[in-house]
């Protein structure tokens, strides 16, 4: 009685170890794989945050519909700028960009594209498909021409008066530090490209053209508001500025200037005629002549946000192979970071300087006399 008691015991306690083991057995199994799959999710969120160059540098020199001022974690503080957008379908629409919610949602069937061949445009979502509306929206670009506008007209206007209040006063203040740069335009450039007799027609387009360079160049260097647009760096910016000085230089081109395209004299005439090379090549160099303003301009102001952000980035590409080797190469990014800045300072003014003179020279050419050409 006794032994059966204990082996009835004994297959119970056999059965209550297997019982347990296969217990530990699946919850092992169950923490492994929930183990597994945190980590999963943890390399997947850590790769989906790595860090990515070529993003972070076109964010900072791509035009945008909100001014972007700070981010603290995930949450973005941004000043919102008007919408204007035309659809076929729905007409008219006015709104702040905040609408978006830094493009993570759609207002009235319109959304920032965030993929595919419109990235960063708003779209319109129809039953056919996204289309594009005319946007007419002020942008960060736009809003920060306003500005420097606003900027610009604020201080020469005061300069004006003053000249015209102590017209024999020494100057004083802004109209002291300016008033060279004033005269290097006007003697320097205007009137050593066009002549003395005609160049006070084209003096205001050139001081207008010099500063507003000059002053966006600066303004874009400021990495808070209300710096830190890409004005100059926008080819469509110094695409019109372009086109301005082009349809001047064409309203202005004098009788010879025209002859020098279509009839250049001293040209062998079979370089004229049965095939007209030369006036061809002439004529190919007028529309040549703006787009090289645009693009030059265009392509410093560029490349020298992109090297300073460049500067910049290797200390978040060294951090992701070991946190030491970013701050190892922080103070060396740093440095060349600085330097980059204070060579941007020079080449703002500079720029400035090559797009009104060669316009100056343009100018000039237009309107030279047979005489003043030789």
């Amino acid at each position: 009685m006794f032994s059966t008691k204990l082996e009835s015991m004994r297959r119970l306690l056999t059965v209550g170890i297997m019982v347990v083991m296969g217990l530990n057995l699946a919850v092992g199994n169950v923490v492994n794989d929930s183990t597994s799959n945190v980590s999963d999710t943890v390399k997947k969120e850590h790769a989906a945050e790595k860090f990515a160059p070529g993003e972070f540098m076109l964010e900072h020199i791509l035009d945008s519909h909100e001014w972007h001022i700070i981010t603290i974690g995930h949450h973005h503080i941004s000043i919102p700028l008007p919408v204007i957008l035309y659809s076929k379908i729905s007409g008219w629409h006015v709104f702040l960009s905040s609408k978006f919610h830094h493009g993570e949602s759609s207002y009235k069937n319109f959304r920032l594209a965030t993929e595919g061949p419109n990235k960063g445009k708003i779209v319109e979502d129809t039953a056919s498909g996204e289309i594009l509306p005319l946007d007419l929206s002020i942008t960060k670009v736009v809003f920060s021409i306003f500005l420097s506008c606003v900027l610009i007209l604020w201080i020469f206007i005061s300069i004006a008066r003053r000249y015209q209040k102590y017209p024999h006063s020494a100057p004083r203040g802004l109209q002291s530090a300016l008033e060279p740069f004033i005269l290097f335009v006007r003697d320097d450039i205007a009137r050593s490209t066009i002549g003395d007799k005609k160049y006070e027609k084209y003096l205001p387009y050139l001081l207008t053209l010099f500063f507003f360079i000059w002053f966006n160049n600066m303004l874009g260097l400021i990495p808070i508001f209300p710096g830190g647009a890409n004005v100059t760096g926008n080819i469509a910016v110094t695409g019109v500025m372009a086109l301005f000085t082009f349809v001047i230089t064409t309203i202005s081109g004098n009788k010879h200037y025209w002859q020098e395209i279509y009839n250049a004299p001293g040209v062998p005439w079979w370089l004229k005629f049965p095939i007209p090379l030369m006036p061809f090549i002439e004529l190919l160099g007028m529309f040549i002549k703006p787009v090289v303003l645009m693009v030059r301009l265009f392509a410093n102001i560029v490349a020298g946000h992109l090297i300073a952000l460049a500067f910049v980035s290797l200390i978040f590409i060294f951090a992701e192979f070991h946190p030491l080797l970013g701050y190892g190469i922080a103070p060396l990014s740093a440095a060349f970071s600085i330097f980059m800045g204070l060579l941007e300072l020079l080449v703002a003014l500079i720029q400035a300087y090559v797009f009104t003179l060669l316009s100056s020279i343009y100018f000039g050419l237009a309107t030279a006399e047979h005489h003043e050409s030789h």
